[in-house]
This record gives structure tokens, C-alpha cells and sequence, in this order.
């Protein structure tokens, strides 16, 4: 009870502070230009954020080394940033090879090295390691880690470098040592994940003249077949979307695909929830055998509620296959009810964290909020300020057993 207590406060006072946070327009007060941030060094040996750098908040769990042979060989890619000098001691492009999220960091930190010190660039002294020149543990045997000095080499600067480094976005950056400053970044697996879970732009809604639409083409306010009790199961129903927790149109990302016996077929991705079924599939969604998961624990022989229509109850529909596949778009769509039959199979709203009960009372006051006057601070495109807020605090007062292994990482932004 301490624990909801906390989080209901804690989303309260988000409710509160929301008409300031999006008070950004002209007027008395607003549109006033911000003094520059002032930025202080880094001091030796210190670290930011202050928690180790394989744990949540930071740049996350290892997932195991990448070699040239290796299927994951792919992840990574090379940066060419001529604003940019790499070392390449062992001369194979080895230090060049990142995955694009640590390239999207570093190419942003290039930049905020030659507007601090014009004439300067960025160099890169080690990068991905293929000869195991570090410890087993090491991120740099998975593209997510390098080594950085400035092309003056001047070790007076390396304190407001490693700065730099946290300003421009590096999930963990760690002045380590006179030498050199370390930087990581989460995988691209994690931030996959950060939302919890979206579908892709492609995927089908029924509304409700019995019309099908895409998901990109989604609009709050739009009336969608989902099911009436937020545990997927009980009578089908048309729900109002509120709001989108997540819409990113251009974004290509990796999908799990549940394939049926129905023939749908639902894909989302990996941190989304699921509600699933064991053991016998046939008949009506029952209540007590439903539970949710993450759409990356699904297995061939469970089962998804699979949706016939507006007044029907959802039916069991055994999964045969799952398989991963890459598509464009996520999005994130939250109704009134919490549930949305997406391709005709019955899915939550939510993810990141295995409660769905949970997640929908969280976001109680945000259908308050949309009740009284409409959604405040809806976004065209990126993460809902709203559940932003909601991964914030749950990152501090959850247990992390509660959250999915990527998407836990991602949480503390």
C-alpha cells in the first residue's frame, strides 16, 4: 500500500507541475532566453551517473562480445566523422566500428569539442575491441564503449571533455584516468526498449463502423475495438484513444512476431505486454488464466486472445511460431480501458514492467486529465511526457525483477 501511496503522489504532483512544464509559449514569464548552463569539469576518477557502469541507469548489462564472424556483427558500424581522429594503433578500422547509438553520441560530442576549442578535435583511442586487450567485462568487446582525448592531447582539458561527453548524451561517462576518458552507451537493444513497447506503423485497429486502420494513421480520439476488463479478458468493446505513449513514424526497430493458429499474427516489440494463456486453447478468454508477459517471453503453445468482434468475448488462439522481424514505425497507442486489439489479437497498452494492473493504475490520472479537458502535452512524435515521468520514478521505487532485462536500463533518463 506504501508503495502505490508513493506512486500515486508522486503522479499527482507530476499533474500539478504539468501546466508550468508546458507553459512554453510567449507571454509574461514565457519565452524569456535561458542563461548559458554552466558547465563544470569532471574531476579524476569521478563518474557520471554516480552508479556502476553495468547496472540500471547507466549503460546496462552486457550481452556478450561481438566478433567478426558473429551474428551481431551487424549491430555495429563504422564511423567516418572526419571531424573525428581515430587512433587505429592495430590499423584494421577496428576503433571505427560502433554501434550507432555510441556513433550518434560520439558525432554529437565531436561538435561540442570544436565549438569549446576551436582548432580541436575529437580523438578516439580505442574503440571496439577484437583482440582482447581488455577485461572479460568490457563493453568495448561490443562497440558500446570508447576511449576518448582531445587531438591536442592536452590533459588539462580532459576534465571538461568528460563533461562534454555526459552533456552530449553518453549513458555512462567515467574520467578514469590522466590518459584518457571512458564512455558507454546503453544497447541498442535497451533503448529499443526504453518505451517499454510500441507496435508497428503497419499494424491493423478495428474502429468502430467495423473499418480497419493502420496504426500510423491513428488519432487520439478515435474509437477502437479492445476488451473491456484491463486482464484481456470479458466482452469486446470500442475505446477511446487518449493519447499515444510513444510515436516515432520514421523509426525502422526490431519486432517479435506471434504467429497463430487463427492466422493473426500480432508483432511488437520485445518489452510490450502480452496476455497469454497455458495449456488448453480452446474456448472463451477466461479471466483466471490469463496472465501478462513480455512479448519476448512469449512461446510457441501458449496462448493470445484472439478478438471476433464489438459484444463477443475474446477466443484463445494457440501461438505456432515466433520469429523476429524489422519494421517502420512505433507506436504506442493508450485507450480509456487500457487494452487494444491490434491485428485481432487482444493486447495492453503497456510494458516495460511485467504488472499491467499496475501500469493502468499509473496512468489513472492521466484519463483524468483527458476527461477534463483533453490530453496535456500530447507529442506529435517521441515518448508522452507523462510516461517519461511514470519510468522516472518507477526506476527509483520499483523492484527491478518488475521490469523488462533491456528495458530497465533505459528507464533512468
Amino acid at each position: 500500500m506504501r508503495l502505490l501511496a508513493l506512486l500515486g503522489l508522486l503522479a499527482s504532483c507530476a499533474l500539478l507541475l504539468a501546466p508550468a512544464a508546458q507553459a512554453c509559449g510567449p507571454g509574461r514569464g514565457y519565452g524569456k532566453r535561458r542563461p548559458p548552463k554552466k558547465l563544470t569539469p569532471l574531476s579524476l576518477k569521478q563518474f557520471s551517473p554516480n552508479v556502476a557502469e553495468k547496472t540500471l541507469g547507466a549503460s546496462g548489462r552486457l550481452e556478450g562480445k561481438i566478433t567478426r564472424n558473429s551474428e551481431r556483427f551487424k549491430e555495429l558500424t563504422p564511423n567516418y566523422n572526419p571531424d573525428i581522429i581515430f587512433k587505429d594503433e592495430e590499423n584494421t578500422g577496428a576503433d571505427r566500428l560502433m554501434t550507432q547509438r555510441c556513433k550518434d553520441k560520439l558525432n554529437s560530442l565531436a561538435i561540442s569539442v570544436m565549438n569549446m576549442w576551436p582548432g580541436v578535435k575529437l580523438r578516439v583511442t580505442e574503440g571496439w575491441d577484437e583482440d582482447g586487450n581488455h577485461f572479460d567485462d568490457s563493453l568495448h568487446y561490443e562497440g558500446r564503449a570508447v576511449d576518448i582525448t582531445t587531438s591536442d592531447r592536452d590533459r588539462t582539458k580532459y576534465g571538461m571533455l568528460a563533461r562534454l561527453a555526459v552533456e552530449a548524451g553518453f549513458d555512462w561517462v567515467y574520467y578514469e584516468s590522466k590518459a584518457h576518458v571512458h564512455c558507454s552507451v546503453k544497447s541498442e537493444h535497451s533503448v529499443a526498449a526504453k518505451t517499454g513497447g510500441c507496435f508497428p506503423g503497419g499494424a491493423l485497429v478495428t474502429l468502430e463502423d467495423g473499418s480497419r486502420k493502420a496504426m500510423h494513421e491513428l488519432q487520439p480520439g478515435d474509437q477502437v475495438l479492445a476488451s473491456l476488463q484491463n486482464d484481456g479478458s470479458g466482452q469486446l468493446i470500442y475505446s477511446e484513444v487518449i493519447a499515444f505513449l510513444d510515436r516515432s513514424p520514421a523509426a525502422r526497430q526490431q519486432f517479435y512476431t506471434l504467429v497463430t493458429d487463427s492466422g493473426a499474427t500480432l508483432s511488437l516489440t520485445a518489452a510490450h505486454l502480452v496476455f497469454v494463456a497455458e495449456g488448453n486453447c480452446s474456448g472463451p478468454a477466461a479471466s483466471e488464466k490469463l496472465q501478462t508477459i513480455f512479448a519476448s517471453q512469449v512461446r510457441p503453445g501458449q496462448c493470445v486472445v484472439w478478438a471476433r468482434g464489438q459484444g463477443q468475448e475474446g477466443h484463445l488462439s494457440r501461438v505456432s511460431r515466433v520469429k523476429m522481424r524489422e519494421d517502420t514505425g512505433t507506436f504506442a497507442p493508450l485507450t480509456r480501458h487500457g487494452t487494444v486489439v491490434v491485428n485481432d489479437i487482444v493486447s495492453s497498452c503497456y510494458a516495460a514492467t511485467d504488472q499491467h494492473w499496475l501500469a493502468h493504475w499509473a496512468f489513472g490520472p492521466l484519463r483524468a486529465l483527458h476527461s477534463w479537458g483533453g490530453p496535456m502535452g500530447h507529442q506529435t512524435e517521441g515518448v508522452h511526457w507523462y510516461s517519461s515521468l511514470l519510468h522516472w520514478v518507477g526506476s527509483h521505487i520499483l523492484d527491478p525483477k518488475h521490469f523488462h532485462p533491456w528495458g530497465i536500463m533505459d528507464i533512468d533518463r
